[in-house]
């Protein structure tokens, strides 16, 4: 069950998606949960990256009216695999350097424990990619690796404290999708208030998370309930 400040979090989120609909011509959704599970890893991993693996839950009906909710006229079908549906389960795939994630290891393609990797076996529709101490933006890297990818790529940008070598950097050119409520203070100074402290020690300050399709394009990720409907009012 999501915590209260990450419903908070996700309802701000989604109003910004309903704002910016004409920016984007595709959507893919996230149920809460999920986005809950991958932060549990993400802050037990920290300062490393961590590597996830997603797919399509076929148990979930596409929801009806999402698409022309969340898109502008240029709504495009057909663009990625996946395009529009709800999310499954994460899986955790890799956890390490930023080399490490882009390039998945060997044994990932071994045969061993396919059936851990969701209805694709080898590999996932979709992916999401942490940015420790980095915001939500593609570097090189990362749009390399989405060449590869069927569906759409994620980035989790996280800001923490103490930052040690990976100080933050904001001056980054991009459109960013902060995923933090709004009474959680401003993130521009370290001494900002945060919104929970991590098992490593490290005090998180700020979420960032954006979507995006190997062409570069943006995709409006939506944050839902367990039954895919977007999140619009928080507790």
């Amino acid at each position: 069950m999501a915590e209260d400040w990450l419903v908070r979090a996700a309802a701000q989120y989604n109003q910004h998606s309903l704002d910016c609909r004409d920016d984007y011509t595709a959507i893919l959704l996230m149920p809460i949960d999920a986005l809950s599970t991958i932060l549990e890893w993400t802050f037990q991993s920290l300062p490393d990256e961590i590597l996830v693996g997603m797919d399509p839950n076929p148990d979930i009906p596409h929801p009806d009216g999402v698409d022309d909710m969340f898109c502008g006229l240029d709504h495009s079908e057909g663009l990625f695999a996946g395009q529009g549906f709800v999310l499954g389960s994460p899986h955790l795939v890799n956890r390490g350097d930023s080399y490490s994630v882009h390039h998945v290891p060997e044994e990932w393609v071994d045969g061993v424990l396919s059936e851990d990797r969701g209805v694709r076996g080898g590999r996932f529709t979709h992916w999401i990619h942490t940015h420790p101490n980095a915001v939500a933006i593609p570097s090189e890297a990362d749009a390399e690796a989405a060449q590869w990818t069927e569906g759409c790529d994620m980035i989790l940008g996280v800001r923490y404290t103490p930052e040690g070598v990976l100080p933050w950097f904001d001056d980054v050119e991009g459109a960013r999708r902060r995923l933090t409520a709004e009474d959680t203070g401003d993130e521009s100074s370290s001494d900002s208030p945060y919104i929970g402290r991590a098992v490593t020690g490290h005090r998180i300050h700020g979420l960032e998370m954006i979507a995006f399709h190997r062409t570069g394009l943006g995709v409006n990720l939506i944050l839902t309930d367990s039954e895919g409907r977007p999140i619009l009012t928080a507790p």
